[in-house]
């Protein structure tokens, strides 16, 4: 019986004619994370406009190109994220008008690369990565995560760490603007989640004001990374009922925050940009309500493999992370969630170093 990837009305059979199932089957399993689940209702979409693409294009030739276009551009897209009556709209459209000499329609997407892992990345975005002729990445996008964008993409890189940009936000949401209407496919490649403190809503304000069409592709936040890979669940129904995302970028000198709402019990509290602040965050929590002793911990390079996690309480993060010279990116995480890392951590990065070998031993090379 062979492997087969069931896209309906589109199948993929595989077989190794007995030889070897097994191999047919883990064939079969890495092609599912390569096949989209939407190829069906793509190959639905081209049979239900099979009939009015031969009328429009009688020249196979040219019925080929067309569907080469619908399959590589905006049509294929919005049925890959769900739009499915905008595909249908928009490919009846192609064959009503036609568009054989029309610029390409630009698009942009708003990618989260997550925490940093690049075995963390979604499925959907390593593949809008890998159909990119532009991408605009952040600074803490990792370099093994810009590695996967399309070889022959552009990179331009726009920075955003805290008070050093290589491009003010404004010029960033102009140039995402500017690149769609030259009739690019941008991607703007972001740490984390473009919707947690990525700034993803300013930009798609600025898209969505001029007339350029986009997608969101969420990532991993670094919050659940952080947790997840320092061994810290942020929520736990014995110490955390619930879970509290915040910034702690210095503004002016101060750091406005409604302390009364975070110095609750029973609260994980996970502080984004808060490592020059320490001192401040965690006299202000405690003048709040929390208890000195209440446990905390930075995470630093989080799900990376120069990740660290310096733990203490909220009486001494702040000097615990000036003497073991913590440095962004980082993040903090107050709550006694953090005291259960001691047995739940399990992530230990490290090099690996061979063994040394004797001295008549024969290299094996």
């Amino acid at each position: 019986m062979a492997s087969v990837i069931d896209r309906a009305p589109l199948q993929i059979a595989i077989s190794s004619a007995g030889n070897s199932p097994v191999l047919a089957r883990k064939l079969r399993t890495l092609l599912e994370t390569l096949v989209p689940s939407a190829y069906g209702r793509l190959a639905a979409l081209a049979g239900r406009f099979r009939d009015a693409s031969k009328r429009r294009y009688p020249d196979p030739e040219a019925r080929r190109r067309f569907w080469e276009e619908v399959m590589d551009g905006p049509v294929a897209e919005m049925v890959l994220s769900g739009r499915e009556r905008d595909a249908i709209d928009a490919l009846q459209g192609k064959l009503d008008s036609g568009t054989d000499n029309k610029p390409p329609a630009g698009y942009v997407y708003l990618v989260g690369g997550g925490p940093g892992n690049p075995e963390l990345l979604t499925l959907r975005a390593l593949r809008v990565m890998q159909s990119a002729s532009v991408v605009l990445y952040d600074h803490l996008v990792a370099p093994a995560i810009v590695d996967l964008v399309r070889r022959d993409a552009e990179r331009i890189y726009v920075g955003k760490q805290a008070s050093n940009h290589a491009l003010p936000q404004q010029d960033i949401n102009a140039l995402m603007v500017r690149l769609a209407k030259e009739g690019k496919r941008v991607v703007r490649l972001k740490g984390g989640d473009p919707f947690i403190f990525g700034r993803g809503g300013e930009e798609i304000e600025t898209l969505a004001a001029n007339g350029v069409s986009f997608e969101v592709v969420p990532g991993i936040t670094a919050a659940c990374g952080a947790g997840a890979f320092a061994g810290i669940p942020l929520t736990h129904r014995d110490y955390a009922h619930s879970c509290v995302f915040v910034t702690g970028h210095l503004k002016d000198g101060s750091i406005d925050l409604d302390w009364d709402a975070l110095a609750r019990p029973m609260q994980t509290v996970v502080i984004y940009m808060g490592v020059h602040g320490l001192a401040m965050l965690g006299k202000q929590l405690i003048a709040h309500g929390l208890a000195a002793r209440t446990p905390a911990a930075l995470v630093e390079k989080a799900t990376l493999p120069g990740q660290r996690v310096v733990a203490g309480t909220l009486a001494t993060i702040a000097d615990l992370a000036a003497s073991e010279n913590v440095r962004p990116p980082a993040l903090l995480i107050v709550g006694e969630v953090v005291a259960l890392r001691d047995k739940l951590a399990w992530y230990q990065p490290g090099r690996l170093e061979a063994a040394p070998r004797a001295e008549n031993t024969p290299n094996p090379a």
